[in-house]
């Protein structure tokens, strides 16, 4: 995996994070799409800790 590939994950990492605050925020927040973005925070996670016990 190369560094760009990381960056890219850490930044879809970090929009997750900033769309599920936001969507917490709202006045009725909508859990099925949080969940949905936890989920895929989730597998960004896990994606960069493999690249880390390859490295």
């Amino acid at each position: 995996m190369e560094l760009s590939h990381i960056s890219a994950l850490e930044a879809k990492h970090a929009g997750l994070e900033r769309r599920i605050a936001e969507e917490l925020a709202r006045p009725s927040p909508n859990g099925v799409l949080i969940m949905e973005l936890k989920r895929r925070k989730l597998r960004i996670k896990e994606e960069l800790a493999q690249f880390q016990l390859v490295h």
